[in-house]
C-alpha cells in the first residue's frame, strides 16, 4: 500500500482527488491501492524539560543547563486522535510519498512522525508548488528521491533543537535572575524573537531620545503660459543642517522678502532626463506583508492567512511561504496557460491582457535566484472570484497584478530639473512627466518611491522651460517647520526590518549572509515570531503602529548582547546550511549550541542584575499589587493574591503611555 503523507487535511483532499483515491476514511481518503492522510500542521512536539526529569517543573538556577541526552518528542494531545491513525497507516505503507509542504519545516513535520513510527520503507518526496489540478498531476510525474530533501530535515531539526536550548535554559535563567531583582514577570528569550523585540525598543528608544528642531522653508508659486508650478528655495552653505534645511529663520525672511520685492524669476538652466523603471518582482511572502500592511493595513499573520487561503482553499495563487520573488526559466511556456486563465477568472481583464507582450521576458525569469521555491503568481487554472471575501480579493488583486506587470514595458517618465535665480536667491523647481504608462497599468496601486524627496513637488508637470526665460512669481509662501522623530513601526515595516537587518551588523561575513538568508526569521516564521511578542505582551498594538511594552525594555536590557545581536543568527543560518548541504552534521552543530548555552549559564547564574521595575497598580477589587501574566488574548495584570483574588486589569495599548493600565469589567482566568 503506498502512503502520501500530507500537512493539512486540505492538501490531503486535492491530492487525494487527482489520485483518484475518492474513497473517504477516519482521517484519510483510499483507493486504487493508495492512502492519502494528513497531519494537522506538527502532530508531535519537543518534549518540555519536566518531560525528562520531574525535578525540572520547578525553576532553580542549579538545575541549568537542562541538555537532553537523547532529544524526545511527544503527540501533541490535541491531535493525538489524528496522529493514532496516521501511526496505523504509515505501520502499514509498503512505501512512502512525503507530500507536506515543500521547505524545511514541512520536511521535520513529515520525517518527525517516520522516525517516530520506525518507518523503514521506501520514501519518495511530492515537491509542490500549487495545489491545483495540473500542479499536482505535474508533481506526481516528477517524485524526487527521499535522499534528495532529506538534509531540509536535519536543518529543521537543528533550528528546532538549538532553539529549544535557547528558550527553555536562557528563558528560565534570565527569569529566575529578574526574580531576584524583584521582576516578578516571565523573561522570554528566544534566537529570533529577541534580536526583532530589539528593533522594537532602539526604535522606540530613538523616538523618545528626539529632539525637534526648527527649521524654514519657502515655496514660491511661478507661472508660465498659463500654468502654474512650484519652485523651492535652496539655502545657502552656513545655515543648513545635514539635510539642507535652513535652521536660521532670518535668513529664510531675507530670502522670502527679496523673491517678493524681485516679482520675476529667470530660469537658469533646465535638464530632463528619461527614467525607466521595471516591473516589481512578483510577491515573495515578506514583500507581501509589507505591501499588504501599507496599502490594505493587514496584520502580518493575517496576510499569511490569507495568502494561506488563497494557495489551498480557492487553489488561485501558488504556495505563500517563499522567500524569493523570482520565477524559473521553464514556466514561460505556462504564460498563455496563467493569463488565459485569468480572463476567464475576471473577463474584466480583457482589454489590459490584450495589451500585454506574451513573450516578453521580465527579470523576474531567472533560474540562479529561485530558491526552493518561486515567486506567489496566480495558477493555471481559473478561479472563483465570487467564494472569495473582501481581504481575500485584494491580496489576490495585488498578487495577480505583479504577474500581469512583467508583460507590459517599462515605465517611463521624463524628470526635469529647473534651476531658477530670483533677488539673489537660487530656486529648483522639479516635475515628472509620464512618457509610457509601462508596467504601472497592471498594478493596483501605485507602488511607494524609496528615494528621498517631495513626493508632492516631483509630481508636478512642469511647462515647457528654457535657460534665459523670465516668469512672474504668483505667490511666496514662507513655512516654518519642524523636524519629525522616526515613525514608530508597523508590522510591515518590521517584517521588513527583519529582511534587512544586515544593515545593522558591521561584520562584513555576518552582513553578507543575513543578505543571503533575507536577515532573521523566515518567511514562513516572521508572522508568528510578532504575533508571540504580541501574546506575550512585549509589543502592544496602537492603531497600525506597535510599540515595546516596559517588560520588553526589561528584557532587552537584561539579556546578553549576544542574544539580540542580528549576527548571531547569522552565524547560525551559516552552519544550518552547512548541515543542510551535508558540511556539518546535526550532532556536531547541537554539540556546540549545547557548550555555549553552559557557558552563558555559567557566566550569569552569579550575576545580578539592574531591572527597572514597571509601576506595578493596585489590585481594584481588594487593594493588593497585581503583576503581569500572559492569557492567550494577551498579557494584563493580574492580583499578586491570584487565585484568592481574581481582580484583573487590561493592559491598554490604545494610550500613548506605556503599560498604563485601565480598569477592565470582566476577570480572566491567570496563566
Amino acid at each position: 500500500m503506498r502512503v502520501f503523507l500530507c500537512e493539512k487535511p486540505s492538501q490531503g483532499k486535492d491530492i487525494a482527488r487527482v489520485l483518484g483515491a475518492g474513497q473517504r476514511g477516519s482521517g484519510c481518503y483510499s483507493g486504487m491501492g493508495i492512502v492519502v492522510t494528513w497531519c494537522i500542521g506538527h502532530l508531535v512536539e519537543a518534549v518540555p524539560p519536566e518531560g525528562y526529569d520531574e525535578r525540572y517543573k520547578r525553576w532553580t538556577l542549579e538545575h541549568l543547563p537542562i541538555i537532553p541526552e537523547r532529544w524526545r518528542v511527544e503527540p501533541k494531545a490535541a491531535t493525538a486522535a489524528q496522529f493514532k491513525i496516521v501511526k496505523q497507516l504509515v505501520g502499514q505503507a509498503s512505501d512512502l510519498v512525503i507530500a507536506t509542504d515543500a521547505d524545511r519545516e514541512g520536511e521535520m513535520i513529515a520525517r518527525e512522525i517516520i522516525e517516530l513510527c520506525s518507518y523503514r520503507g521506501p520514501i519518495q518526496r511530492l515537491w509542490l508548488s500549487a495545489l491545483n489540478d495540473a500542479s499536482i498531476r505535474k508533481a506526481l510525474g516528477a517524485l524526487r528521491p527521499s535522499a534528495e530533501t532529506l538534509p531540509l530535515y536535519y536543518s529543521a531539526l537543528a533550528r528546532s533543537r538549538a532553539d529549544w536550548l535557547i528558550g527553555m535554559n536562557l528563558s528560565r535563567l534570565f527569569t529566575l535572575l529578574g526574580r531576584q531583582a524583584g521582576y516578578t514577570g516571565v523573561l522570554s528569550v528566544g534566537r529570533v524573537q529577541t534580536p526583532t523585540l530589539k528593533l522594537v525598543v532602539d526604535r522606540d528608544r530613538e523616538i523618545a531620545r528626539f529632539v525637534s528642531v526648527p527649521f524654514w522653508a519657502v515655496e514660491v508659486v511661478l507661472s508660465h503660459a498659463g500654468q502654474s508650478f512650484t519652485a523651492s528655495w535652496t539655502p545657502p552653505p552656513g545655515c543648513t543642517d545635514d539635510a539642507g534645511r535652513c535652521l536660521q529663520q532670518p535668513v529664510a525672511q531675507q530670502a522670502a522678502d527679496r523673491i517678493r520685492a524681485a516679482g520675476s524669476v529667470q530660469v537658469v538652466s533646465v535638464e530632463t532626463e528619461r527614467v525607466r523603471e521595471g516591473p516589481p518582482l512578483p510577491f515573495d511572502l515578506g514583500t507581501l506583508q509589507e505591501v499588504c500592511s501599507k496599502q490594505l493595513g493587514l496584520d502580518v499573520q493575517e496576510t499569511l492567512d490569507i495568502a494561506q487561503a488563497l494557495y489551498e482553499t480557492h487553489k488561485a495563487t501558488t504556495y505563500p511561504r517563499s522567500d524569493s520573488g523570482y520565477l524559473p526559466e521553464s514556466m514561460l511556456t505556462e504564460v498563455p496557460t496563467v493569463l488565459d486563465s485569468l480572463v476567464k477568472t475576471d473577463p474584466g481583464l480583457r482589454p489590459l491582457i490584450d495589451r500585454l507582450d506574451r513573450d516578453q521576458r521580465s527579470r523576474a525569469w531567472n533560474d540562479a535566484k529561485v530558491t526552493a521555491h518561486h515567486g506567489i503568481i496566480p495558477t493555471l487554472e481559473p478561479a472563483n472570484l465570487s467564494a472569495m471575501n473582501d481581504k481575500e480579493l485584494a491580496v489576490y488583486r495585488l498578487i495577480r497584478a505583479h504577474y500581469l506587470a512583467q508583460f507590459l514595458p517599462h515605465h517611463e517618465f521624463d524628470r526635469t530639473v529647473a534651476q531658477i535665480a530670483c533677488g539673489g536667491q537660487s530656486l529648483l523647481a522639479v516635475g515628472e512627466q509620464i512618457a509610457v504608462a509601462g508596467s504601472r497599468q497592471a498594478l493596483a496601486a501605485p507602488e511607494e518611491s524609496d528615494t528621498d524627496g517631495d513626493d508632492a513637488r516631483r509630481s508636478q508637470v512642469l511647462p515647457a522651460l528654457r535657460a534665459g526665460l523670465s516668469c512672474p512669481v504668483a505667490h511666496v509662501d514662507l513655512k516654518a517647520l519642524k523636524t519629525l522623530p522616526p515613525k514608530p513601526y508597523t508590522q510591515g515595516e518590521l517584517v521588513k526590518a527583519m529582511k534587512g537587518v544586515a544593515r545593522l551588523v558591521t561584520d562584513p561575513r555576518l552582513k553578507q549572509k543575513l543578505k543571503d538568508t533575507t536577515g532573521i526569521g523566515t518567511e514562513a516564521t516572521r508572522a508568528n515570531i510578532i504575533s508571540g511578542l504580541l501574546g506575550r505582551g512585549y509589543l502592544l498594538k496602537k492603531g497600525r503602529a506597535i510599540r515595546a511594552s516596559d517588560a520588553a525594555f526589561t528584557l532587552i536590557d537584561t539579556v546578553p548582547v549576544a542574544i539580540a545581536d542580528p549576527g548571531t543568527t547569522a552565524v547560525w543560518e551559516q552552519a544550518l546550511d552547512m548541515i543542510e548541504a551535508g558540511q556539518m552534521t546535526l550532532d556536531t552543530f547541537i554539540a556546540r549550541q549545547s557548550a555555549w548555552v553552559g557557558q552563558l549559564v555559567q557566566q550569569y547564574s552569579g550575576a545580578t542584575l539592574a531591572i527597572k521595575l514597571p509601576p506595578s497598580p493596585s489590585c481594584p477589587q481588594c487593594g493588593a499589587p497585581m503583576r503581569q501574566r500572559t492569557a492567550k488574548s494577551g498579557a494584563f495584570w493580574s492580583c499578586s493574591r491570584y487565585p484568592d483574588c481574581r481582580g484583573t486589569l487590561a493592559i491598554d495599548s490604545s494610550t500613548g503611555k506605556r503599560g498604563v493600565p485601565r480598569k477592565q469589567r470582566t476577570s480572566r482566568k491567570a496563566s
